[in-house]
Order: structure tokens, then sequence, then C-alpha cells
């Protein structure tokens, strides 16, 4: 039976970076790359071609621009890729940017090659890859503290966990596994937080729970 293909895009200005995120999808045989550019006007000349990828790999200090423009571009459209920052950059405004954009994850140029395909796999799955320090680095910024105002938002305890753990980055099968529930029953708590939260998507709900202190990571 043919394995079923995933499509990857890479943008990234680096030759010698480029070349590796390619190896390092190509390793996995069920990953394809699809198409890759050096500058942000390349990618949305791409996006705007109508062409197909389920990742994207975006880097953020480009040529002639920055690539959350190619993410806001992905978001306003409603169409994949999965946006997945790779970059140098692990400050608080580009962090907040990219997700505020539509960025699914956000890696630091630290990760081997075998961390990235991971990555990838996690988002296809519908998780949110995040590099340590970034998260902890969230979780600084937007901790409240014991003496903060009630929550606007309230969530009941099982929306509180499954919250958590999509924060994690867990996948909704992963989800249901360790919570003991049907996948259909987490889908169902994970729209209900999404309602709560007012938000539309996986990168949107992290975001909002560490801005609104709903979660704390250990």
């Amino acid at each position: 039976m043919q394995q079923s293909l995933h499509s990857i895009f890479i943008l990234e200005d680096n030759p010698n970076t480029c070349a590796m995120l390619e190896g390092a999808a190509r390793v996995d045989p069920r990953l394809t790359v699809c198409g890759r550019a050096h500058t942000l006007q390349e990618a949305v000349r791409w996006l705007e071609a109508g062409e197909h990828a389920d990742v994207a790999l975006v880097d953020l200090d480009l040529p002639d621009g920055n690539g959350i423009d190619f993410i806001r571009a992905c978001t306003a459209r409603g169409e994949t890729p999965c946006c997945i920052v790779m970059t140098v950059f692990g400050d608080e405004k580009h962090v907040l940017d990219a997700i505020e954009a539509g960025a699914l994850g956000y890696l630091l140029k630290d990760r081997d090659s075998d961390h990235i395909v991971d990555s990838i796999w996690l988002t296809i799955d519908g998780g949110s890859p995040i590099s340590p320090s970034i998260a902890r680095q969230l979780l600084r910024r937007f901790h409240v503290g014991p003496d903060a105002s009630e929550p606007k938002v309230r969530l009941t305890p099982r929306e509180e966990d499954v919250l958590r753990m999509i924060v994690k980055g867990f996948s909704y099968r992963e989800i249901a596994d360790q919570l003991e529930l049907s996948v259909h029953t987490v889908t169902s708590h994970i729209q209900h937080i999404y309602r709560k939260l007012a938000v539309s998507s996986r990168g949107e709900a992290v975001f909002e729970a560490i801005q609104l202190g709903l979660v704390k990571l250990s």
C-alpha cells in the first residue's frame, strides 16, 4: 500500500540552512519538499499561484521583509500550510507577532534534524511545537500571580485538563489516550474552549491561555 505523502514548503534565505531543512525533511519517506523560497516576495508569489503544502518552515529575517507577513498571508487566505517559525529571534515581540499572525509553532535554530522532523509531524497531527525557552519566556511574561483578579474566562476542570495538554503540544489522539476519553469527546471540549476564549485555532488558543494565565507548565 502506497504511503500518503505530506508536503513541506521552506522559506529560508540562508542556502546552508535551507539545505539542512530540506535534508531533514527528505530523511522521512512520508515527507516531500514541494517548494522553497529565499525571499518574502518569492514565497508570496508561490502562495498566490495556488500552490499547496501541509507545513511551511518559515524564517523571519528575510532580505526583503519579515516571514511573519507570509504567515499573515496564509492566515488571511484561510489555507494551508500550517506555519512553523524557524528563527534565531527568541524575543517577546517576534514570538507574539508570529503567534498572533497565525503561526502554529515557534522553534529556535538550535534544533537538530530529528527534532525538526518530530516538530513537523507534531504539527500535522494537530500539535504546536514550541522551543522550551520560548515557552518559559511566554509563561513568565503572562504569568498571573495569586493576587490577580478573578479570571474572565471560566473553564470546567476537564476543559482545563484539555487546555493544558493543548498548550504542551499534544495531539487530539494523545489527549484522548491520556485522559481516557474518546477523540470525539476531546474535540467537543476543544470546541467549547475555543468558543469561551473567542479563538478559532490552536495557536490562538495557546496565546490566549498563556495571556490570561489559565495554564501553568511545570
